[in-house]
């Protein structure tokens, strides 16, 4: 069984810096897609980056281009989220994901396994 644990949510002001990790075990995940999401209050879960895990090829929303930065540890089994730049509407519970396949998606419903999110909040 999957599982998928972030970590490195917080606080910080606009123009500040956070970095997400997702320790991913369970499984090989040389055939897979990793990805980060986001949910703001009242809205649907929205893609953030993806990246497959073998080749390491990457994809970013519109939003988060030239800011944010997907990465992986293939040694230590870990996704990564470095984000730079933050704005307030940034502010969202931050999602990792796996899907069993490598080729990116861009839809919630695409991806099989979840982590329990994590919380950016960005102040003005």
């Amino acid at each position: 069984q999957v599982q998928l644990v972030e970590s490195g949510g917080g606080l910080v002001q606009a123009g500040g810096s956070l970095r997400l990790s997702c320790a991913a075990s369970g499984r090989t995940f040389s055939s897979y897609t990793m990805g980060w999401f986001r949910q703001a209050p009242g809205k649907e879960r929205d893609f953030v980056a993806g990246i497959t895990w073998s080749r390491g090829s990457t994809y970013y929303a519109d939003s988060v281009k030239g800011r944010f930065t997907i990465s992986r540890d293939k040694d230590k089994n870990t996704l990564y989220l470095q984000m730079n730049s933050l704005k307030p509407e940034d502010t969202a519970v931050y999602y990792c994901a796996a899907r069993g396949s490598v080729y990116i998606r861009f839809r919630a419903d695409d991806y099989d396994y979840w982590g329990q999110g994590t919380q950016v909040t960005v102040s003005s």
